[in-house]
């Protein structure tokens, strides 16, 4: 079942395969139906959301033959000689299409130089070509190159697009997996579909292909149970120092990854605060969590007044300090200590 990697055989084909960017996905329909198309375009957002995918996809959908898709990482060409080679050769007429189309990802890690040779082909490109280029860091692309581009945005994978992209491939795969199991792939993906893919795929492999558990995800994944999470912030809330620690003792005893832990725990007291602002958030919990860990979520945000915003940033500090430290609970153990002192 997984001898070939599932992101590339389920790696959205056409746009009706596209999730979760309904925005983008409409406009760049009514591009290529208009046949008013920009000579290039500006693919942003974080890592894993379809932006090389979509690319692929608009170059298809404007009747762009293969071999007129030219794709580029600009990580491992960023100098000004590479771009040099490409403005020469983007000159040379498409061989069965009426565009040349040049995918260039990771756009911002180009040098200076790099943006210099690229920005005088861009101002005045052939009228056969069409650029897309991609990027994590838009703050990094020169204002002089995202003005002369069309740009989208693409959104992060919210859970509710994460877990229809996971149940689709369970069951043209043949398995089955929970809601729980999704929680925490959704958790770890950090709103990546490509990541999100990648843990089930490494979770099909410590499960040999049959039906995912929780605890199947927990194991592949080095990935502390979210009992233990919840069971700290639950020691946070009544004040149990000494639980809490113990708790964290188990955990290093099982040599959990404590930068994974840290984050479902920021992320428990994340939701804790927003259900307090909003009594309706608990219908995104609904979605997100298991009946029985929305009601502690639920009950905590109620009687635990101290587990606020400052609680959250005071975590955030740990968080940075526990990257000097590698796998330890001491940045947790310190926290413990400033919030129920």
């Amino acid at each position: 079942m997984t001898e070939l990697s599932l992101y590339r055989k389920y790696r959205p084909a056409s746009f009706d395969d596209l999730i979760g960017q309904d925005e983008i996905v409409q406009s760049l329909k009514n591009i290529t139906q208009s046949g008013k198309v920009a000579h290039a375009y500006l693919f942003s957002g974080s890592r894993g959301v379809g932006k090389t995918s979509t690319a692929r996809i608009f170059a298809k959908a404007l009747q762009t033959d293969e071999k007129d898709i030219y794709e580029l990482d600009a990580a491992s060409n960023r100098k000004i000689e590479n771009f040099r080679e490409l403005s020469e050769s983007v000159y040379s007429l498409p061989f069965a299409s009426k565009y040349k189309v040049y995918i260039i990802d990771e756009v911002h890690m180009l040098t200076k130089e790099a943006f210099n040779a690229f920005l005088k082909t861009l101002e005045e490109p052939p009228a056969h070509v069409i650029f897309i280029l991609a990027t994590t860091d838009t703050q990094k692309v020169p204002d002089t190159v995202r003005s002369r581009c069309l740009e989208f945005n693409f959104k992060k994978a919210t859970f509710a697009s994460i877990r229809q992209a996971l149940l689709n491939i369970a069951e043209k795969e043949g398995f089955k997996i929970g809601d729980d199991a999704i929680s925490l792939i959704g958790f770890l993906a950090n709103g990546s579909y490509r990541d999100a893919i990648g843990i089930l795929q490494k979770t099909l492999s410590y499960t040999e292909g049959k039906d995912i558990t929780l605890q199947d995800v927990e194991q592949a994944n080095s990935a502390p149970a979210l009992s233990f999470a919840i069971g700290f912030v639950e020691c946070l809330a009544n004040k149990d120092a000494q639980g809490a620690l113990a708790i964290l003792q188990e955990a290093d005893d099982a040599n959990m990854d404590f930068a994974i832990f840290t984050g479902i725990v920021l992320d428990i007291l994340r939701q804790i605060l927003l259900l307090r602002l909003n009594e309706k958030h608990k219908e995104t919990l609904n979605q997100k969590f298991t009946d029985e860990t929305v009601e502690k979520i639920t009950a905590i945000a109620k009687t635990a007044k101290h587990l606020n915003s400052g609680a959250i940033v005071a975590l955030i500090d740990k968080m940075e300090l526990s990257h000097n430290l590698g796998n330890s609970p001491l940045p947790l153990e310190i926290y413990v200590s400033e919030i129920l002192s």
